[in-house]
């Protein structure tokens, strides 16, 4: 019975059993990405540039790290 309130909620059980577990939602936003990307459209060109450089500047740093095998941040 409280797996089905938990759900009719969006919060997970442990909420419900416990007082002192903070609220989160049940199920997680399957698009959290997806959504951000579609808000990108949003943007004028300056933020647009500004987040085209940053996308940029972690991809190069992720192939950088595969090239050599770091682990570093």
């Amino acid at each position: 019975m409280l797996a089905r309130i938990a759900q009719v909620l969006d919060v997970s059980l442990d909420h419900l059993v416990f007082d002192d577990i903070a609220r989160r939602p049940l199920h997680a936003n399957q698009d959290v990405l997806g959504d951000r990307l579609n808000a990108i459209a949003e943007l004028d060109s300056e933020a647009l540039a500004a987040l085209t450089n940053i996308i940029d500047a972690l991809i190069t740093k992720s192939r950088l790290r595969a090239i050599t095998g770091g682990n570093e941040s």
